[in-house]
């Protein structure tokens, strides 16, 4: 029997399983030295175990299984006669177990190749909950399936159910470089998407997973630490609702959130940071007068820095606004004059308006008070551009 079918009986000769009737079998199985309970003994046709894993953010994916290789245990190489032959097209008999005539591909040796979802997920389209399966396939030519069944525990396919399906998907395989060993990999990994492949002599057979909903996911994952030591911190509080806001969702949890980050009373700290947050959960809730009153006072707070002021307005610039990061950089550098990087950000905003002399004034002035080389080169560089009439904020 080729290893990679073999079943859990090591005594027994390699093709002499199946022509085994199951009551003689059984007779058999209290000599089995491979089923003795507790011991540590080689896997079965020294296919050996192996795991990866793969995360989407908190959420992971695992697969777990034996790996068979192209030279069989005898050393002949088998290259060229995997698919179609080693491992057939479609269903398969095995004359053992209770699958009949329809046994379908482990996707491995040995014991179930078994995959496990830590959240709800879909493949390829396809909802499937969260939970450990076992991988099965009926491989083709143009088109394989894949089989997610309940049933993760069974030795290889041999009592494998249809009935005991979660899913089936249709995939493609295709070309690969030569794996000798059976390998599963992860060929593309995006944060609320992965591309799970089997890839195996020749062949790959790729099989695409999603999350259908990432920011609940951490949405989730958030209101349950803010319920634990996370929750004694204000820190934990404004950065959930800075997430969630940019998400734009549970925006009535995210103003609870930023309003106890910025609370004292609550262990909170009313700052630049938790401040601006309130603004932006408040703007996305759409209440744009309450957003523009809690970030003037965010602007004006003593624990504004100009860094955070240069930081919040720089964004407006890029944003086609320069006439008000200009307002913002002004009204702070009213409070804080001659302090880096103020007079920058007014004559960024003067060029990005396309006056190119006031902004060459106010980039000299930044020069002398640019806090080191690094940045008084950079500074250097757009006063070079802004003589030449040329916007300084384009690279």
């Amino acid at each position: 029997m080729h290893r990679f079918f073999s079943a859990p009986v090591r005594f027994a000769p390699r093709f002499g399983l199946v022509a085994l009737g199951l009551a003689a079998l059984l007779a058999l199985l209290p000599a089995a030295p491979a089923l003795a309970q507790g011991l540590t003994l080689p896997p079965s046709g020294d296919n050996e175990r192996a795991i990866v894993t793969q995360y989407m953010g908190p959420v992971s994916v695992s697969v777990n299984y034996s790996s068979p290789d192209v030279h069989a245990p005898d050393g002949s190489d088998r290259h060229g006669k995997i698919w179609g032959g080693l491992v057939p097209y479609g269903y398969k008999e095995e004359g053992f177990g209770t699958c009949g005539k329809k046994c379908p591909w482990r996707g491995g040796a040995n014991e179930n190749t078994a995959v496990t979802f830590s959240h709800d997920v879909t493949v390829e389209g396809k909802p499937l909950p969260a939970g450990t399966y076992g991988l099965h396939f009926l491989a083709g030519e143009k088109e394989w399936t894949v089989i997610f069944s309940k049933n993760s525990t069974a030795w290889g396919s041999y009592f494998y159910n249809e009935s005991e399906d979660a899913l089936r998907v249709n995939v493609k395989p295709a070309a690969n470089p030569y794996r000798e060993w059976l390998t599963y990999d992860f060929i593309d990994r995006q944060p609320d998407s992965t591309v799970l492949a089997l890839e195996w002599e020749d062949l790959r057979v790729p099989i695409a997973i999603k999350l259908p909903n990432i920011s609940e996911v951490y949405y989730q994952a958030m209101k349950h630490e803010l319920q634990s030591s996370a929750g004694f911190d204000y820190h934990g509080f404004q950065q959930a609702a800075d997430y969630l806001a940019e998400q734009k969702v549970h925006l009535d949890d995210a103003e609870q959130w930023a309003k106890t980050g910025a609370d004292p009373a609550q262990g909170g700290e009313e700052n630049f940071n938790t401040l601006s947050t309130l603004a932006k959960v408040q703007k996305a809730q759409g209440k744009t007068a309450e957003a523009q009153v809690t970030m003037t006072k965010a602007l004006a707070s003593p624990a504004t820095s100009p860094v955070d002021i240069y930081q919040y307005a720089r964004p407006m610039i890029r944003e086609g606004k320069p006439q008000e990061a200009l307002a913002v950089f002004q009204a702070a550098s009213k409070r804080m004059p001659n302090k880096w990087p103020l007079d920058l950000g007014i004559a960024r905003s003067y060029s990005a308006m396309g006056d190119y002399k006031s902004a060459l004034k106010f980039a000299k002035q930044s020069l002398l008070v640019a806090p080191d080389d690094i940045n008084k080169a950079n500074v250097q560089r757009m006063i070079a551009k802004l003589e030449k009439g040329e916007d300084m904020n384009k690279q």
